[in-house]
């Protein structure tokens, strides 16, 4: 720790998003920068506690002490080099992540400010990138072929350890590009998809092979695939949770995804026709659930030029503040967060129920929807939900569903067959995916160096 005293002296600083007005008008990113000296000021907070329970939190077992005090020290090479050493993919997490590291940071336990770990390692991996400091590896190779089936989060990080341990590596991706939910669900201002080829044509020239359009499904896969010592399944959670209710066939909804794949392939350069296209130009818009994925669909409508955005969650308003007194640490904190989109504006409710789409002439016009209550279950487990109040109509055109997805079930694969990310684990963070990724890529190593 180079500066033990800057946890005193200096406070959290963020580096805040570009202005509302600026920011609505295009799809680039609106996370803004530090300087470098700000950057380096920000990095000297963190205290290298004896014991850091950034580690533990951090899927990847990130080591943000060590990178944190050589980013301090100037020294960005090191830097890069320590943050890459546990991270395939830190301009992905820079960018996206949660950082539950700085939920369990203990600046975050007494103060609440944590060091800004997301932030920082997003910089030095873009100046690692800037200056050269991203180098292209050529394994030896070992003779033996596997598989990746789907080029997610972590399938991609999952086949890129198995490059470097030296097998060949072949990714099948049944979209006509990589990335899964990084190009497909996450907004272009949030994640700029030419991060995503950057590293993907790094991934290439260090010999991964990626077939694009090229379905697989899990029954065609149980007994392996021909020509590979092993294959491994990263396809994430392909099935949204539903809506069943009256109306679900009305013009005007949809899943939150079909709304937020289609824009980014516009924004890539894919045409659609007028009776394709999903749009919230000029339209009364309503999101039902509460999540990141409902925050991306406001974000959307308001850059394609909506009227207005509702968004109705089904369960309790979460605590507003720092700390949740009934999910205390070690528990992540479930608080109210407040997104970047949630700042361009939106009504936000909370204990609403779905009863209805309305329609007329088969297109969409509003939801009638109920409030509702939580009440303590005498058998335990899941809380009764009762009514409260009277039904009520939210004028919309367009409804996004954002509630989830479903895990999917698998077959009886065989022995040389691996499942990972999503696919595996049911829908979670990509830092996640991207540890059971490398989890997995270690067992079909270990399998393979048995055979």
């Amino acid at each position: 720790m180079g500066n033990p005293k800057a946890f005193l002296e200096i406070h959290r600083q963020e580096a805040g998003y570009r202005p509302i007005q600026d920011r609505i008008h295009d799809f680039s990113e609106v996370e803004q920068t530090l300087n470098t000296k700000e950057r380096r000021a920000q990095a000297s907070r963190c205290m290298d506690c004896g014991v850091p329970f950034c580690h533990w939190a951090c899927p990847l077992g990130n080591k943000p002490p060590e990178w944190n005090d050589a980013l301090y020290k100037g020294d960005w090479e090191l830097a890069y080099r320590l943050l890459n050493a546990t991270n395939p993919f830190p301009e992905f997490t820079g960018r996206i992540c949660p950082a539950l590291c700085e939920k369990a940071c203990v600046l975050n336990l007494i103060e609440h400010e944590p060091t800004t770990n997301r932030e920082d390692e997003c910089a030095i991996t873009e100046t690692a990138f800037r200056e050269g400091y991203v180098s292209v590896h050529h394994p030896l190779r070992n003779g033996k072929k596997v598989a990746v089936v789907g080029a997610g989060p972590a399938g991609l990080a999952a086949a890129n350890d198995l490059n470097h341990m030296g097998y060949q590596v072949t990714v099948f991706e049944k979209a006509e590009a990589a990335g899964g939910l990084l190009r497909y669900g996450i907004p272009n201002f949030k994640l700029n998809k030419a991060v995503i080829d950057r590293r993907l044509r790094l991934l290439e020239e260090e010999g991964i092979e990626f077939r694009y359009g090229e379905e697989m499904t899990s029954e065609s896969l149980v007994n392996g695939l021909a020509g590979y010592d092993a294959v491994v399944i990263a396809t994430g959670t392909p099935t949204a949770r539903d809506l069943n209710i009256p109306g679900r066939d009305l013009k005007g909804v949809h899943f939150a995804l079909e709304l937020l794949a289609q824009q980014n392939r516009v924004l890539a350069g894919m045409e659609f026709s007028k009776e394709e296209r999903i749009t919230a130009k000029g339209k009364d818009v309503l999101v039902i659930g509460g999540g990141d994925t409902g925050s991306d669909c406001i974000g959307t409508a308001h850059r394609q030029g909506c009227k207005s955005v509702t968004q109705i969650e089904i369960m309790p308003k979460p605590v507003e503040g720092p700390v949740d007194p009934k999910n205390p640490w070690p528990g992540f904190p479930r608080t109210l967060k407040t997104t970047s989109s949630h700042e361009e504006g939106c009504v936000r409710r909370w204990n609403i129920n779905s009863l209805e789409f309305l329609g007329k002439d088969g297109k969409l016009t509003g939801v009638r929807v109920q409030e509702i209550d939580w009440k303590p279950n005498p058998d335990g487990g899941r809380p009764i939900m009762v009514e409260k109040g009277k039904p009520e109509i939210i004028k919309a055109e367009l409804v996004l569903l954002a509630m989830g997805f479903l895990k999917p079930d698998h077959p009886q694969y065989a022995e040389n067959v691996f499942v990972c990310g999503d696919a595996a684990n049911g829908a979670s963070l990509v830092v996640r995916a991207m540890a059971s990724g490398k989890q997995t890529a270690a067992k079909v190593n270990t399998y393979l160096s048995t055979k």
